[in-house]
């Protein structure tokens, strides 16, 4: 009779700063889900009208070439209220332009609360995920946020948002 050969497994990764900083995990909640659409104020109007979503905020980011808002999705439970940005391109050349006319209307991204947007971009960095930006970046409403390539997150761009202290 002949034993049983088991494989090895590999070591695991050496402990990330991530863990000496913060605890927990590295992703809070959901913050929000955006939706790319090609005129807000229609957008905002049939999301009122259909789902009775109230949008709360908006903003022009002339930086990322967007017009958006944040529309609330039923009640806050243990933070703030789940929220659907709608992100409408203020010029025909901006990245929500483009991501419009390679994909149209939909789903852009999804986005995830963290407490440090730049110690939760160095994990990612160290497990071989691909960060857009070198440090974070002003966000919607006051938040620092960064983006995780939807290449190395399995098609889906994922947004991380840390929120004003």
């Amino acid at each position: 009779m002949s034993a049983l050969t088991v494989p090895s497994l590999p070591e695991p990764d050496p402990p990330s700063r991530q863990h000496d900083v913060l605890a927990g995990p590295l992703l809070l909640g959901i913050d929000h889900v955006g939706i790319a659409v090609a005129d807000l104020d229609v957008a905002i109007e049939f999301y009122a009208r259909t789902f009775g979503m109230a949008c709360v905020h908006q903003e022009v980011n002339e930086r990322e070439g967007v017009r958006e808002a944040m529309l609330a999705v039923g009640e806050a439970h243990d933070g703030p209220a789940p929220r659907l940005q709608l992100l409408a391109p203020l010029t025909h050349d901006s990245p929500i332009a483009a991501f419009l006319h390679r994909s149209g209307p939909g789903v852009h991204q999804v986005a995830y609360c963290v407490r440090d947007v730049e110690q939760v971009a160095a994990v990612l960095r160290e497990r071989g995920l691909r960060v857009l930006y070198d440090t974070a970046r002003p966000g919607t409403a006051g938040t620092l946020v960064n983006f995780v390539h939807p290449k190395d997150a399995g098609g889906v761009l994922v947004e991380l948002v840390e929120q004003p202290r």
